[in-house]
């Protein structure tokens, strides 16, 4: 059975995980800080870089590893709100997003999919967090489904008991603004068992993984 899994997300000692305001110029809304731990060249896998394979890397690279579809959240393709513009935007990377698969994009404000030679497309779909999850699930061939992010819709997968795997890596920084991931969400810990590790970089990496009923 696929599992819908939440791979780097990252957070603040404060507990938020995204800026207040995503804009053009700052896609990540102000909490640049987050990220500066992050190499990205291994979501791909540790052999596309030329450098040791240290854990944060080793955990990193989990991000692709048997996903069929992701869902991610309006903010996390772009800045815009209500109705699309006709401003030709595709997402902040360009011709070649790495996704490469179906990807659900939760908004009010549904239009026509848009497609990637590398195999990704863009659908853009309204609909509770189950009712999405469930059109992913459709189109991933009995992968996984990842859960991209933003916070809000983590959150929102998280409150309606839909997440199965958890990789959340705390950044020793405040924020002191921004998104919240832990709002609303008392008693979560509950439902998971849950690994900790820390790195020489000053990340902690923590493993949720979901209980079974039997647990």
């Amino acid at each position: 059975m696929s599992k819908v899994r939440v791979h780097n997300l990252f957070i603040s000692l404060d507990g938020f995980a995204a800026g207040d305001h995503v804009t053009f110029d700052e896609p990540i809304g102000g909490a640049r800080a987050l990220f500066g731990r992050f190499d990205g060249r291994v979501i791909g896998g540790v052999h596309n870089v030329d450098e040791p394979v240290t854990v944060d890397r080793a955990l990193f690279s989990m991000w692709g590893q048997g996903i069929g579809a992701e869902i991610m959240g309006r903010k996390k393709f772009g800045p815009q709100t209500g109705e699309w513009p006709d401003d030709g935007w595709q997402g902040w990377w360009e011709d070649e997003p790495p996704f490469r698969t179906p990807v659900f994009i939760m908004t009010h404000y549904e239009r026509e999919p848009i497609e990637f030679a590398n195999g990704t497309v863009f659908h853009f779909v309204n609909g509770s967090a189950r009712e999405v999850l469930e059109q992913a699930k459709a189109a991933a061939g009995g992968l996984d489904i990842r859960l991209g992010g933003g916070p809000s819709s983590v959150r929102q997968f998280l409150a309606d008991d839909l997440v199965d795997f958890l990789h959340l890596a705390t950044v020793p920084v405040t924020l002191g603004t921004g998104v919240r991931l832990w709002d609303d969400l008392a008693g979560l810990e509950d439902r998971f068992s849950i690994e900790s590790i820390s790195t020489e970089s000053g990340l902690v990496h923590q493993l949720w993984n979901r209980q079974s009923s039997g647990s």
